[in-house]
């Protein structure tokens, strides 16, 4: 019972000193090896933080970082050419100002499921959000809400092909694509699309009279227009990514000769599991070809965009990759067999159920979408892929499953996106988060537990 008391001592820990700022680079190891003492296995500390926290982290920045490279690359790319500003620029200026959330959700939606960061869209798609807000008089706390729908929620984990990490991490341990489940993903995404907007639309034609608002902090600058690329060589590179992933995924990759993979040297690997990494390497690639060659002369330094967002991929990685390890160190406790039965059982016969609990209570104590996602399958992949088999339960449903709950509980307050959203907006959790709440939170964890409730029926 110790042991149990101590990994829930350590998980409130990390997501209180989380939410104070405290790097998760440091607290991931600390606060795994905290659970290990409290388990009674301090006489094995050094050989599980070099054994198993190390290579776990290790084993996860190998498999993923060239996607967090070669997405913060491209999103750096996408945001120093103008390319970002201008894609959303046309979806604002094509949709106006009777259908401003809109604008805004279908532009940072289009560039998310592009692939560019969650953080990049913000930064390129809040000038643009604060003019349109003022022009028609809206109230300006209402700006993050409507970012966060269009970033942080169905773009970034429904929809089948979304290019964002949360959609490739489950393909390895289900041995799905990232196109698994596209009529369940569908369904969902729209409807938490819709019902974000029908919850924003609502509360600003409450608050029409209140208008647009005074002494803001971080207030744009006037857009600039100086050398911005044309719409269709802005939209070119997403198009690339999108359907040159889709190509590789589906049809090239297939079709080549991988037999080698399945000897001794290549770790008898099953393409399933890489298939999805490669065919996003592949895709990113082409896209960052596409954005440099297409904006040669707009981007004042190529190198040095590349090198900030190699720079930029650096954290990411390296928060995830010690969340990866904290889960594996704490799954490798006697006393986790107890909290992963208490999950497992909370629901006996229903995986689904288990599933989405356990991705969104760690997301939610992480304050991480990927971070909880990563700690859950972790841990639990192999179990679910089991069940699936056992309860005979379509592993696609488990991939899209797990992806939407990832995007549930991460967005409490302590979220570090949900936080740079507010800092980038200059508004405060408290004009803006009830907001945010309802639409990345509220409406996406819904939506997903009623589509659990659908699937429970089906299988």
């Amino acid at each position: 019972m110790e042991g149990v008391i101590g990994i829930l001592l350590s998980l409130g820990l990390l997501m209180y000193l989380a939410y104070r700022g405290i790097s998760v680079i440091i607290l991931a190891p600390v606060l795994a090896m905290f659970a290990v003492a409290f388990a009674g296995e301090s006489s094995q500390m050094l050989g599980i933080y070099t054994q198993i926290f190390m290579t776990k982290m290790g084993s996860f920045a190998i498999k993923y970082f060239p996607i967090f490279l070669l997405g913060a690359i491209f999103g750096k790319l996408m945001e120093d050419s103008g390319s970002a500003m201008v894609i959303a620029k046309s979806i604002i200026n094509k949709l106006g100002l009777k259908h401003a959330s809109l604008a805004i959700v279908s532009a940072c939606g289009l560039l998310t499921y592009g692939g560019v960061s969650v953080f990049v869209v913000a930064f390129a798609v809040y000038p643009l959000a604060a003019a349109l807000f003022k022009q028609g008089n809206i109230p300006k706390r209402f700006i993050p809400a409507t970012i966060a729908l269009g970033a942080f929620t169905f773009t970034m984990t429904c929809l089948p092909g979304t290019s964002q990490i949360h959609n490739i991490i489950p393909a390895s341990y289900f041995g799905t694509d990232m196109y698994a489940a596209p009529v369940i993903g569908l369904c969902a995404g729209f409807a938490m699309m819709f019902l974000g907007l029908w919850w924003i639309n609502s509360r600003i034609k409450r608050h029409q009279d209140d208008g647009y608002g005074g002494n803001h902090k971080n207030e744009p600058e006037t857009m600039a227009e100086h050398q911005l690329p044309n719409l269709l060589a802005a939209l070119l590179p997403i198009v690339v990514v999108v359907f040159a992933n889709f190509l590789f995924q589906k049809m090239w990759i297939p079709s080549w000769d991988v037999a080698y993979l399945a000897t001794d040297k290549f770790g008898n690997m099953d393409i399933n599991k890489v298939k999805s990494i490669w065919s996003m390497i592949m895709a990113l690639i082409l896209a960052v070809a596409t954005v440099v060659g297409l904006n040669w002369s707009k981007i004042t330094d190529i190198n040095g965009s590349m090198s900030k967002g190699a720079v930029g991929a650096m954290l990411p990685t390296f928060n995830t990759a010690s969340e990866v390890g904290y889960g594996a160190t704490i799954a490798s406790l006697g006393a986790f067999m107890i909290v992963k039965d208490a999950v497992i059982n909370v629901a006996p016969g229903n995986p689904l159920i288990s599933e989405v609990l356990a991705v969104n209570v760690l997301a939610g104590i992480t304050g991480s979408a990927s971070g909880g996602l990563t700690i859950a399958l972790e841990a639990l992949g192999s179990t679910y892929a089991q069940l699936a088999q056992q309860f005979n339960i379509n592993p696609e449903w488990m991939h899209r499953l797990a992806s939407m709950a990832s995007g549930g509980f991460d967005s409490l307050p302590h979220n570090g996106a949900v936080i740079t959203l507010l800092t980038i907006c200059g508004l405060s959790h408290k004009q803006s988060y009830k907001d945010i709440f309802m639409v990345s939170l509220l409406i996406p964890v819904s939506v997903t537990l009623v589509t659990v409730a659908v699937l429970s029926v089906l299988f």
